[in-house]
């Protein structure tokens, strides 16, 4: 479906090794929704490569690869996180073994849509949730803010710049003409970021947020381009690492913000 097509087109992903996990909390860690969903052992190893935040649901929809291809007979609907009562929806391709669709799913849901279609979905259960999930995209209101926000390509920081990835410079721009044009709560403002990164990237902006939660959209592009966008060499760097000292009047959190 075209969801999961143009997603695992734009990050250069095979769709018949993809799925779509839904439902997934905000605050879910990458290594979290790894680890939950590799204990199907049907997908193999699973890698995170891409979150979106609903609004609708205010929840993410995870991007995911799998080692293995996923076959919908035995693929299941969901799956319980550990620790939680509310279950992962995942979906995938929604083809039935050589290449055509599911017939009952066809039959009984006329409407034209890019949600994906749910595995499994001969059960009645999986028919009466795709349904759900129709309704719930055609009630959505025509102007909603999230079904033309500027979508920003992906960054990781990893040099030299991979294939489908921007560059820094004009990641930048584009986020914060993002950020200006949202009319949003700033807590989306910054998933609508956090959703964008991976990589080293990634992994300074978690930092970011465990270690000051009240920083804004535009404090993480700040950090990213300070980061990134430094000229100086290795040599340098590690040189000015080893002279860092904490200020007299200076907080722990800014200090390991700097020091990041």
């Amino acid at each position: 479906m075209a969801q999961l097509r143009h997603w695992c087109k734009g990050e250069g992903i095979d769709p018949d090794t993809a799925i779509l996990v839904k439902d997934v909390p905000e605050d879910a860690e990458v290594s979290f929704v790894e680890e939950t969903l590799q204990s199907l052992k049907v997908l193999g190893r699973v890698r995170v490569r891409g979150r979106m935040y609903d609004p609708q649901s205010q929840s993410l929809t995870v991007l995911c690869e799998c080692r293995e291809t996923v076959n919908a007979k035995t693929c299941p609907p969901d799956v319980l996180p550990e620790g939680s009562n509310r279950p992962w929806r995942i979906f995938g391709s929604g083809e039935e073994e050589g290449g055509h669709p599911n017939p009952a799913v066809e039959s009984s849901i006329p409407v034209e849509t890019d949600q994906v279609p749910p595995l499994q979905t001969s059960t009645p259960e999986a028919i009466i949730r795709a349904v759900g999930d129709i309704l719930q995209m055609t009630n959505k209101p025509m102007n909603n803010e999230s079904s033309h926000y500027r979508r920003l390509r992906t960054f990781s920081g990893v040099l030299p710049t991979p294939l489908g990835e921007e560059q820094l410079e004009n990641w930048i721009e584009q986020a914060r003409l993002m950020i200006e044009e949202l009319d949003r709560p700033e807590r989306e403002k910054k998933m609508r970021v956090m959703e964008s990164v991976k990589g080293p990237a990634l992994e300074i902006l978690q930092a970011v947020r465990f270690n000051d939660p009240a920083a804004t959209a535009t404090d993480y592009l700040d950090i990213l381009e300070n980061t990134f966008g430094t000229p100086e060499t290795g040599e340098e760097l590690y040189f000015a690492f080893r002279m860092l000292c904490q200020h007299p009047s200076e907080k722990l959190s800014e200090f390991l913000r700097r020091m990041e």
